[in-house]
C-alpha cells in the first residue's frame, strides 16, 4: 500500500521533507499494536514533493544492509517500518525482535518494541533524516546516529551491562521485569513473587553482609580465622606507617582503600617507597569524604588475578582478568594506538560489549613513566606493553573465562566462603599461578570479596566461552517463568458492587489470601478501598508490586 497525501498537514516535518512522523507515544506493556513494550508512531507524506521509487531506497538501505535487498517491501511504510526494527538492535545485539505496521487511508501506525521511549524517539527521527536525505541524494552517516542511541540507552535505566544482561535473560524466559522509578528498584515478578534488586543486589540479601563485604579488613581477618590464604599486611592510617608496614613485609606490596569496590584507588605491585607515596595518595583520593582514611597494605602475590562467582553458595563461574595493553607498529605512539584499539568495535562500552574502551588517567601514566615510556612514546614493532599494574575491566582490561579449568579444591574453596554470607551473587578475588592448581599448594591468595560483582566478564568474555550465570542468578528465584507470576482475572467492563462480590467469594476458598482488585471506579486490596490513582496503568502496577498480593482482579 503506497501513503496517501490526501487527509494529511505537515505536522513535524520541515518544508523541504517528503515523509512526516507524527503522534509518538510509549506503551509501558501490550497495547494495541504489539505484545511488548513499544514506542508507537505514525508516519505519512507530507503531499510536499514526492517520494522516490522504493527501490531508491532499498538500494542505499541495502548496502548497509544487505539481507534486505531479499526482501519485498509494499510501500514505503513498509520499508521504514523493517529499517526501523532492524536499527533497533543499535547494532549491540538488542533482544528487540518484535513490531508491526497497520496502515490507514491517509498514514501508517508503526510499533517497535521498545525499553526507553527517549532512545526509540532518537532512533525513529533518524532514519526519518536518513529517508529524507536518500530523497535528496545526500550522503547520510546513519552509523553516527545509532551511536547517539547507543549512548542514551547506555545512560538510561536499562543500559548497564549486569541490569540488561538480566533483563534479558528475564524476557527469554518469560519472567515479567519493570523498573520501579521510585525505588529505582529492577522488579522481576509479580505481587508475592515478586524479588527486587539493582544489578546482582536483590532484596533478600543481608544488608549486614553486603556491608561487611566492603570493610576489606574486617572481610580480610574474617578469612584468615576461617583458615583460608589471605596475604600478610595491616591497616595504616598515615603515609609514614604505610612505609613502615612495607619495609617489615617486604616489597611489592598492594595498597588499597578499606572502603572501597570495582578496584578504584587498589594499586598492585608497589616495588619501592616512591610507587608507595604515589599508590597511597591514590588510596586517599578514592576514599569518601565522610569516611576516615584507612589505608590496607599488603604483601603483593605474584600470579593471575581471577574472579570466581558464586550463586546462591554455590560456584558457577571464573575468569582470568588482564591488564589493558597494546601492540607496537613502529610508527605509533602509546596514545594513538589506544585511540586505535578503543574505535574497534570490541570495545564498546555497551551492554553487550566483550571489552570497554580504554582509559587513560595518572594511575597509566605512573605506571608507563615506571616501565621509562610515555603517551608520547613510540613502539617498535611486535612490542607488548602493559598499561596497568592492576587488571580492571572497567579500565579497558579483557577477561579469559577459566571455568573448566579451575581445580576442585578451589571450587571447594569459593563455597565455603560463599556459605557463610547470605548474598545471592558473591565475587571472589583471588591471585594464583595457575587456577587448576589447589590452593592448598601454595602461591594462592584471596584479595577481596565482592557482594555486588559484575557479571559481564563471565557473559561475554574477550576469550574463552560465555557462562551463563545470569540464567543461574534468575533460576534461585524463579524454576520458571510460570513460577514468576500470579494468577490474575480480567473483565472488559465490571462494578465497585460485582468487584465486591468477587473478592468476597474468592476470599470464602482461599481466607489467608491477599487479593489486589481495581476497576474504573475504584481499586481495593482484599475489602479495603485503596487511593485511586488517575492514570488507571499505574493502579494495576501498584498492586502488582505489592509483594503481599496473591491474585489480581482487574477491569481491562
Amino acid at each position: 500500500m503506497v501513503l496517501s497525501d490526501t487527509s494529511v498537514h505537515r505536522i513535524n516535518a520541515r518544508r523541504t521533507d517528503v515523509f512526516d512522523i507524527f503522534n509518538c507515544r510509549y506503551y509501558e506493556g501490550p497495547n494495541p499494536c504489539l505484545n511488548a513494550a513499544a514506542f508507537v508512531f505514525d508516519v505519512a507524506l507530507t503531499g510536499i514533493g514526492k517520494p522516490l521509487p522504493i527501490a531508491d531506497y532499498l538500494s542505499v538501505i541495502g548496502d548497509r544492509y544487505p539481507h534486505f535487498l531479499e526482501e519485498t517491501f509494499t510501500s514505503h511504510a513498509h520499508l521504514f517500518a523493517r529499517t526501523v526494527a532492524e536499527l533497533n538492535k543499535l547494532n549491540i545485539e538488542l533482544h528487540f525482535d518484535r513490531w508491526s505496521i497497520k496502515t490507514h487511508n491517509s498514514f501508517a501506525r508503526i510499533a517497535i518494541e521498545s525499553l526507553h521511549p527517549r532512545t526509540s524517539r532518537s532512533l525513529v527521527y533518524g532514519v526519518w533524516d536518513w529517508f529524507e536525505a536518500i530523497t535528496q541524494h545526500k550522503s547520510f552517516w546513519i552509523e553516527d546516529q545509532i551511536e547517539v542511541c547507543q549512548g542514551l540507552f547506555r545512560q538510561s535505566v536499562y543500559g548497564g551491562p549486569t541490569t540488561y544482561a538480566l533483563l534479558r535473560t528475564a524476557h527469554e524466559q518469560g519472567i515479567p521485569t519493570f523498573y520501579l522509578w521510585d525505588e529505582h528498584l529492577m522488579q522481576y515478578g509479580y505481587g508475592r513473587k515478586q524479588v527486587r534488586g539493582v544489578a546482582t543486589t536483590f532484596d533478600c540479601d543481608s544488608h549486614l553482609d553486603s556491608d561487611f563485604t566492603t570493610q576489606k579488613d574486617d572481610c580480610k581477618t574474617f578469612l584468615h580465622t576461617l583458615g583460608f590464604p589471605v596475604p600478610r599486611g595491616d591497616v595504616i592510617a598515615s603515609l609514614e606507617e604505610a612505609l613502615a608496614i612495607a619495609e617489615r613485609i617486604g616489597y611489592p606490596v598492594a595498597v588499597k582503600p578499606v572502603m572501597g569496590h570495582k578496584g578504584i584507588g587498589v594499586t598492585a605491585g608497589v616495588q619501592d617507597e616512591q610507587e608507595l607515596e604515589a599508590a597511597y595518595s591514590r588510596a586517599v583520593q578514592a576514599i569518601e569524604e565522610d569516611h576516615p582514611v584507612q589505608i590496607i597494605i599488603e604483601k603483593s602475590i605474584s600470579g593471575k588475578d581471577f574472579r570466581l562467582l558464586c550463586v546462591n553458595g554455590r560456584f558457577v563461574a571464573a575468569t582470568e582478568r588482564c591488564p589493558a595493553f597494546v601492540v607496537g607498529d613502529g610508527e605509533s605512539t602509546i596514545g594513538e594506538l589506544i585511540d586505535r584499539e578503543n574505535r574497534s568495535s570490541a570495545r564498546g562500552d555497551t551492554p553487550t560489549s566483550p571489552l570497554g574502551k580504554i582509559k587513560t588517567d595518572e594511575a597509566m601514566e605512573v605506571y608507563l613513566e615506571q616501565q621509562r615510556l610515555s603517551l608520547n612514546s613510540v613502539l617498535e614493532r611486535d612490542r607488548t606493553v602493559y598499561l596497568r599494574k592492576v587488571a580492571n575491566l572497567s579500565s579497558g582490561g579483557f577477561s579469559i573465562d577459566a571455568t573448566q579449568q579451575i581445580h576442585t579444591d578451589n571450587i571447594i574453596l569459593a563455597q565455603d566462603i560463599a556459605q557463610h554470607f547470605r548474598l545471592t551473587c558473591l565475587g571472589i578475588d583471588v591471585v594464583a599461578r595457575d587456577l587448576s592448581e589447589s590452593w592448598k599448594e601454595g602461591n594462592f591468595g584471596i584479595i577481596e570479596i565482592n557482594s555486588a560483582p559484575g557479571i559481564s566478564m563471565h557473559l561475554k568474555p574477550a576469550i574463552g566461552e560465555p557462562v551463563d550465570v545470569t540464567s543461574a542468578i534468575l533460576e534461585t528465584f524463579f524454576a520458571s517463568g510460570e513460577e514468576a507470576r500470579i494468577p490474575i482475572i480480567t473483565f472488559n467492563a465490571i462494578s465497585v458492587s460485582e468487584l465486591q462480590e468477587s473478592i468476597d467469594h474468592i476470599l470464602l476458598h482461599h481466607p489467608n489470601w491477599t487479593i489486589g482488585a481495581v476497576c474504573r471506579d475504584g481499586v481495593f486490596v482484599n475489602r479495603s478501598q485503596k487511593v485511586f490513582h488517575r492514570d488507571y496503568n499505574t493502579n494495576v502496577l501498584n498492586l502488582l508490586r505489592n509483594p503481599k498480593l496473591d491474585l489480581l482482579i482487574v477491569e481491562y
